[in-house]
This record gives structure tokens, C-alpha cells and sequence, in this order.
């Protein structure tokens, strides 16, 4: 196996790592268009971080907090749906970003726009690969410490927090840790396509589960094997990695869902 496959296998195969508990964690919160707000935000956060000469995963880590915070923020005001105030963001988030990328590609700069958008996992450096294995270090005992306060929000809020959990504080270090996640993978799938990376598996999951921790795991496994799955494929058929990951992900979901009606 040459060396630029098993950097991508491996940086793939850690991610999965991270969007398999918080994917689960999104699908049960309906929180899908929160991952697409960071999604669409982090094209700023690249833009930024260009514009700053900072890294691109810190300019999205840092610009997805102060979503997650603005979001806690704005939804203490009840006069807007919680969709109403993503759209705003994740829209304005993206309009700036490409507004800052014009300006900066006509100051002469070259940016590789489809690298960030729909990752390029076959370029991983090795210093690069070793940034996501730490990452997965980092945050997996973090994504534990949440675990069973965010399955009791999403169980019943109200009932969470009559139990004493610290609802706004948990739900916002999860949003960070979901921003943080989508830093992280930007190179794997893309900043649009990371959002299915953490939903399919996971919806894949939920039929076959009996636990959320169950969950959990098969989401891993899942999206492990559709990693696996959409980096070969792209090698055989020279197609986009990042795309055919996901492609290779849907189709695994829609196989569970025909073994479980048959």
C-alpha cells in the first residue's frame, strides 16, 4: 500500500471515530442543520484564516465556536424559530466567506477552493495525519464526558434538567465539540460534505440498535467501512475520495434500511 493511501486510510478511519457518537448525538437532537451551519460557516473560517495567515482548521475551530455561542445566545430570544436563526448564520457565514475569498484572489492570491469544499484526503501530509490522531485523543474523553447528559437532553430536556443537568452548558460544548470535529475532517470529505459523514452512519445505526452506546459503535464501524469503501473505490474508478465516501456511506444506509423491512 503506498504511503499517501494509508495516510488516508488512517486519517479516514480516525475521523469516523469522532462522527460516530456525535452523529448520533445529532440525529436524536435533529441537529442536522446545525452541522450544515458549520458546514457553510467554515468556508469563512478558511477565508479568515487565509486572510490572517493562520491555519484553516484553527480559523473554522475558532469561527464554529462562535456560532455554537452566538446560537445559545440567540435562542434565548423565542421570537425566532431555532432553523430560522442556522438559516440566518449559515447563510450570512457563507456570504462573507466568499466575499473575503474575492477579495483575497484579487489580490493575487491562488486558493484551491474545491480542496476545502470537498476535501482532498489523498494530499494528507504525515504532520497532518498525526494532527487528526491527536485530535482524536483529545476529544474522545471529551465527547465521553457528554455522553449521558446530551442522551438525557435528548431523551427529555425538561425532565434532564430537572435532574440537575447543566442544559445550556452541555449543549454548548457539544455544539463546540461538533465545530471542532468539523476543523478536523475538513480534509476528508470537504467543509459540504462533512455533515453526512455524521448523519448517515448514524441513521444507518439507529435500526439495528438497542442502546445508545450500541449506537454509538455500529455508527463508528459504519462509517469505517464506508471510508474504507469510498477511498478504494476512488482509487479504482478516479473518482473524488471525499464524495465517493460519502456516496459509499448513503449506500450502506439505504441497504440497512432494505435488510431491516425485509
Amino acid at each position: 500500500m503506498d504511503d499517501f493511501v494509508f495516510r488516508a486510510l488512517l486519517a479516514g478511519l480516525a475521523v469516523a471515530v469522532l462522527t460516530g457518537p456525535l452523529g448520533c448525538l445529532v440525529v436524536w437532537r435533529r441537529m442536522a442543520y446545525f452541522g450544515d451551519t458549520l458546514a457553510h460557516s467554515a468556508l469563512l473560517g478558511v477565508a479568515l484564516s487565509l486572510l490572517w495567515q493562520l491555519h484553516p482548521a484553527l480559523g473554522v475551530a475558532l469561527l464554529g465556536v462562535v456560532i455554537a455561542i452566538s446560537l445559545v445566545w440567540l435562542q434565548r430570544h423565542r421570537d425566532l424559530a431555532t432553523d430560522t436563526m442556522l438559516g440566518i448564520l449559515a447563510h450570512t457565514s457563507l456570504g462573507l466567506g466568499l466575499v473575503v475569498i474575492a477579495i483575497l484572489q484579487s489580490r493575487g492570491l491562488n486558493i484551491d477552493l474545491n480542496a476545502y469544499l470537498f476535501g482532498d484526503i489523498l494530499a494528507l501530509s504525515q504532520n497532518e495525519v498525526w494532527f487528526i490522531l491527536a485530535s482524536v485523543v483529545v476529544l474522545i474523553p471529551l465527547i465521553s464526558g457528554i455522553w449521558k447528559p446530551m442522551v438525557a437532553i435528548a431523551v427529555h430536556e425538561d425532565l434532564a434538567r430537572v435532574e440537575g443537568v447543566q442544559v445550556v452548558k452541555i449543549r454548548l460544548i457539544f455544539m463546540i465539540l461538533m465545530a471542532v470535529v468539523v476543523a478536523v475532517a475538513m480534509k476528508i470529505t470537504g467543509i459540504l460534505l462533512i455533515t453526512a459523514l455524521l448523519i448517515i452512519p448514524a441513521a444507518a445505526a439507529r435500526k439495528f440498535s438497542h442502546s445508545p452506546e450500541q449506537m454509538a459503535v455500529l455508527a463508528i464501524l459504519l462509517g469505517m467501512l464506508a471510508v474504507i469503501m469510498g477511498l478504494f473505490s476512488s482509487l479504482q474508478w478516479d473518482t473524488p475520495t471525499g464524495p465517493s465516501m460519502v456516496v459509499a456511506a448513503a449506500l450502506l444506509f439505504f441497504v440497512s434500511r432494505i435488510r431491516k423491512t425485509t
